[in-house]
């Protein structure tokens, strides 16, 4: 039996990750102008058996087209794709598909549990699904970079400031103070959503920035690293026996 190949096209880079049955045996990440190259290298190492792919940018026929030539035929997460959560969205059509496979993902860990659902990358996320697998809303603030990226554009004075270095509770310079305002700011508004939760509830993230941002929390968070391609591995195989 094959492997499944799950695909999350994000605005930087496609992740790849090659599963064998519930093991993750491969990660690539691949950078826009590689992806052709590098997904018919992985497609050589595997023998995958069905592959599905979500994205934020394109409709995924550049990847359909690679994954065609090694035989195997891409599904493409859309918003008429059944699920094995419920959608509560009033604009179910404008939902990001990578947050309903961050659900899904988030679902498939903690059945039976509230959740909160983070996704810190270049846009951050906060997702959540009732007890039920309801995903009754959620909100969508910038990302740690892109904070301290329109600080500078669009204002006077303020300098371009590095995510890396001092990051005292309270500013000390105006390079710290933007730093710490960006960085302890999202660890501020995590712990916020965290805290009108009821009892019992669990809260996990994810994205590129997740680790950092989990370092400055006062309680325990569940840290999915592959999060968004756990759910489309859990979709793909509910797809399968539908």
């Amino acid at each position: 039996m094959g492997c499944l190949l799950t695909l999350d096209r994000g605005n930087s880079a496609l992740k790849a990750d090659v599963w064998d049955g519930d093991d993750l045996i491969e990660t690539v990440v691949m950078p826009p102008a590689c992806i052709r190259r590098q997904l018919r290298a992985l497609a050589s190492r595997h023998a995958i058996d069905d592959a599905i792919y979500c994205s934020v940018t394109d409709d995924g026929a550049s990847a359909s087209e690679v994954l065609s030539e090694a035989g195997v035929s891409l599904r493409i997460l859309d918003h008429q794709t059944p699920l094995p959560i419920s959608i509560g969205y009033e604009s179910r059509n404008t939902l990001g598909v990578d947050r309903i496979a961050g659900s899904i993902g988030a679902w498939s860990l903690h059945k039976g549990a509230e959740l909160l659902v983070v996704d810190l990358g270049t846009a951050i996320t906060y997702d959540r699904l009732s007890a039920d697998g309801v995903f009754t809303g959620g909100n969508i603030a910038p990302g740690m970079s892109l904070r301290l990226k329109s600080l500078n554009a669009f204002t006077a004075r303020l300098p371009k400031v590095e995510l890396d270095g001092p990051l005292p509770m309270w500013g000390c310079d105006t390079d710290t103070a933007l730093r710490s305002g960006a960085i302890r700011g999202i660890a501020a508004e995590v712990g916020f959503y965290h805290s009108i939760l009821p009892p019992g509830a669990v809260t996990v993230i994810t994205g590129g920035s997740a680790r950092r941002i989990a370092r400055l929390l006062d309680f325990e968070v569940d840290h999915q690293p592959h999060l968004v391609t756990l759910g489309l591995r859990h979709l793909l195989t509910f797809l399968q026996n539908i």
